[in-house]
C-alpha cells in the first residue's frame, strides 16, 4: 500500500513540474516565406535610334525605246556594301508590336557591262544611296521580336555610257518605289537590341535623260528597270522605360 501511495505522489509531482519546464523552453523561431520569383518582361515600346551595315545587290536592265519600240540591251547585277542608320518608334500591345521607321544608307553598288546592241560601248549602273520609310508589325516573345515591314523606298543612282573606259553620256536619278522586308531582333540589355533584316526593293522602271544624245541608238530613250535586295545587321538604342516585372 505504501508503494502505491508513493507512486501516486510521484506522478502528481511530475505533472506539476512539467508545465513550468515547458514554459522555460525557448519559443520556436518564425521563418518568413521567401519572396515570389520575379519574371522579367522586355518592353519594346518607345523611340529608338540605331546603326546598320551589310550587303546589297542591285539588278538593272537597260532598254532603248524608239518610236514606242523597245530594244533590250541586257541586264546586269551588281553588289556592294551598305552602311547607315535608322530612327523609329514602336508600341507594344500584349505580344503584338507595331512601329514606324525611317532608314538611310550610303551604298557602293556598281557594275559595268558591254552593250549588246553596240559592243564598242559599255553601260554602267551605280547605286550610292538607299532610303526606306516603312511600317512594321511583329510579335514579341519577351526579348525576342520577329517582324514584317513594308512601305516606300528611294534610291540615288548614276548611269553612264562608256567607250574606251571614258564616260560619253551620263544621267543621275532619284527613284521611288516600294519595299517589303522581314527581320528578327533581340533585346540583350534593358534599352539595347540587335538583329538582322532582309529587304527587297521594287523600283520599277523609268526613262532617263542623258547629258548628250544617246550615242548607242540615236534618238532613243533609255529605260532602266531596277530591283534591290539588302541584308543588314542592326543595333538599336531605345529611349523607353526599363524592363518591367511580372509576378
Amino acid at each position: 500500500m505504501k508503494k502505491i501511495l508513493l507512486g501516486a505522489v510521484s506522478l502528481i509531482a511530475m505533472g506539476a513540474v512539467a508545465p513550468a519546464f515547458a514554459a522555460d523552453l525557448a519559443a520556436r523561431p518564425y521563418t518568413k516565406a521567401p519572396p515570389p520569383v520575379v519574371a522579367p518582361i522586355y518592353d519594346w515600346t518607345g523611340f529608338y535610334i540605331g546603326a546598320n551595315g551589310g550587303w546589297a545587290q542591285s539588278r538593272s536592265c537597260w532598254d532603248f525605246v524608239v518610236a514606242g519600240l523597245v530594244t533590250a540591251d541586257g541586264c546586269r547585277t551588281q553588289s556592294g556594301g551598305v552602311v547607315g542608320g535608322q530612327l523609329g518608334y514602336r508600341w507594344q500591345a500584349g505580344g503584338w508590336v507595331f512601329g514606324v521607321e525611317g532608314q538611310g544608307d550610303w551604298a557602293n553598288i556598281r557594275s559595268t557591262r558591254v552593250s549588246v546592241i553596240a559592243p564598242a560601248f559599255s553601260t554602267e549602273a551605280r547605286v550610292d544611296g538607299i532610303g526606306l520609310i516603312t511600317g512594321q508589325i511583329g510579335y514579341a516573345w519577351n526579348a525576342s521580336l520577329f517582324y514584317l515591314k513594308g512601305g516606300a523606298a528611294v534610291t540615288s543612282n548614276r548611269f553612264d555610257i562608256l567607250t574606251g573606259g571614258v564616260s560619253v553620256a551620263s544621267a543621275s536619278s532619284t527613284r521611288w518605289g516600294g519595299t517589303v522586308g522581314v527581320g528578327w531582333e533581340y533585346g540583350f540589355a534593358p534599352n539595347w537590341s540587335a538583329g538582322i533584316e532582309y529587304d527587297h526593293l521594287f523600283m520599277g522602271h523609268s526613262n532617263n535623260s542623258f547629258s548628250v544624245a544617246n550615242p548607242i541608238v540615236a534618238g532613243a530613250l533609255n529605260r532602266i528597270s531596277q530591283d534591290v535586295d539588302m541584308v543588314t545587321v542592326r543595333v538599336n538604342y531605345r529611349f523607353g522605360g526599363p524592363i518591367v516585372a511580372r509576378y
